[in-house]
């Protein structure tokens, strides 16, 4: 349908303010269930993750894991070498692949019969968005403007200051990084741009690397770090970035001071709702956030919010999963409520971090007793072929032998993201030990590392020491 036919015709089932990952999944369930569709994008369908976001970021790090396997093939006996990063065909093959699932993405939503409207949309009044000169009118209003990402006050970004949006585009790698930043964001592109052959330091605040995870995680990603001679700085905060020439010198609170050629500001992302009016509508927001229900409505009637601007983790699964929600319950199919607890979290540095359910810390406040088994990655055959170190820990609730239902799951290691798929059904599904035991794991597979800590567990451990 075309703009011009949507703006005669009466108001549509939705307006859809944002075309990222939450937008337009909402846009494409609720078009697939029969209703009329308006989705309002300032920039580019597919928002943040597609362009700016998770897929340009996980080339960079396919990149980087060759870049690894060539320097690395003598240990298996492949006569390979690594001469050198060329970061122009480094972007070339990374723009391709964004390039190419946004021309499906745009085939997609044009199959669907969807109203597209490129412009900035400004919430007007519950189901009134105006883009321009025009306003659109919708029996639903959602909200999917996304996230920005953040910075420091005192920090001018330049070309040798910049976060994620700049660093996906370098013409060339660093020869020092300094990363302000040990979250997700910050990790990856240290895990990256050590692969590239640069001296890499991070500076986390916090007590520990990845501080969202689970202890054991951190402490395996930061003893993998100290073998790739990655520096990280925990505990400590960050004071001041002096620019000269073409050196940034970064100061930190304990006085130490660090030299760098690029400084990547990775304190996480904020939500788009300024500049939108949501508050001049009258949507009520915490600390940026559009305060929502279990089932996404705003304190509007008829207006629900979903993604990265609504309180939780942004992540672009997860907004995916909001706007199908949405759709769905718009479209009276009653669905179930999205809770981050069951949503899978994966950090793809080197080593990964894959998660899904409740750290140990937080299993103990929700539960009381619990009971932990950490299998070691060691004793699996393809991450021993794999040549990679790392271990599974499970967390189950109540005591050792009771039969409790797993409540977390936490594995490091490469490719362990891979293996999270099955994690988030053992979780979701409250599965027991004993059930997840059951189940034949192929040989020889990492998710047999899976089946181990489950046969443990269950109190009939296979490869598995004591």
């Amino acid at each position: 349908m075309s703009e011009g036919d949507q703006r005669d015709a009466g108001p549509a089932d939705l307006v859809i303010l944002g075309g990222g990952s939450g937008g337009y999944a909402c846009a494409l369930r609720a078009a697939e269930l029969g209703l009329s569709v308006v989705l309002v994008e300032k920039d580019k369908l597919g928002g943040t993750c597609l362009h700016r976001g998770c897929i340009p970021t996980k080339a960079l790090l396919h990149s980087a894991e060759v870049a690894d396997h060539a320097r690395d093939g003598a240990r298996v006996g492949i006569r390979s070498t690594f001469d050198g990063v060329d970061m122009a065909g480094v972007n070339s093959y990374k723009d391709g692949v964004v390039s190419r699932l946004y021309k499906g993405l745009q085939g997609l939503v044009a199959s669907r019969g969807i109203t597209v409207v490129d412009g900035a949309g400004t919430l007007e009044a519950p189901g009134v968005v105006r883009v321009g000169e025009r306003r659109y009118r919708g029996r639903n209003t959602v909200l999917a403007t996304g996230s920005y990402a953040r910075s420091l006050p005192g920090l001018e970004l330049d070309d040798r200051i910049v976060t994620s949006d700049a660093a996906l585009s370098l013409a060339e790698v660093p020869r020092r990084v300094v990363v302000l930043g040990g979250g997700v964001i910050g990790v990856e592109f240290a895990s990256v741009w050590r692969s590239f052959g640069a001296e890499v330091t991070v500076v986390e605040a916090l007590p520990r690397l990845v501080p969202n995870e689970d202890e054991f995680a951190s402490t395996h990603l930061a003893r993998a770090f100290r073998r790739r001679k990655i520096t990280a700085r925990t505990g400590v905060r960050f004071a001041k970035a002096t620019r000269s020439g073409d050196t940034v010198t970064v100061s930190l609170e304990s006085g130490e001071e660090i030299e760098a050629d690029l400084l990547l500001v990775a304190v996480g992302r904020g939500p788009n709702t300024t500049g939108h009016g949501f508050t001049e509508a009258g949507v009520a927001t915490d600390g940026g956030f559009v305060t929502v229900d279990e089932r996404l409505r705003t304190n509007l009637d008829g207006v629900y919010a979903v993604g990265d601007v609504t309180p939780g983790l942004q992540l672009a699964h997860r907004g995916f999963a909001h706007g199908i929600f949405v759709a769905e319950e718009i479209a009276g199919l009653g669905p179930r409520p999205v809770t981050d607890d069951g949503i899978p979290r994966v950090t793809y540095s080197d080593p990964e971090i894959a998660s899904v359910g409740l750290t140990e810390d937080a299993a103990r406040d929700r539960h009381g007793e619990v009971h932990t088994l950490t299998y070691d990655l060691a004793g699996n055959g393809k991450s021993q072929i794999l040549q990679t170190s790392g271990a599974i820990k499970v967390v189950q609730a109540g005591p050792a032998g009771s039969g409790g239902p797993v409540v977390g799951v936490h594995m490091v290691g490469s490719r362990v993201g891979e293996l999270v798929g099955e994690a988030q059904l053992i979780y979701n599904w409250e599965a027991a030990p004993a059930d997840v035991a059951a189940l034949i794991h192929a040989h020889p597979t990492q998710s047999e590392a899976l089946g181990e800590a489950h046969l443990a567990l269950a109190g009939k451990p296979l490869h598995t020491h004591g």
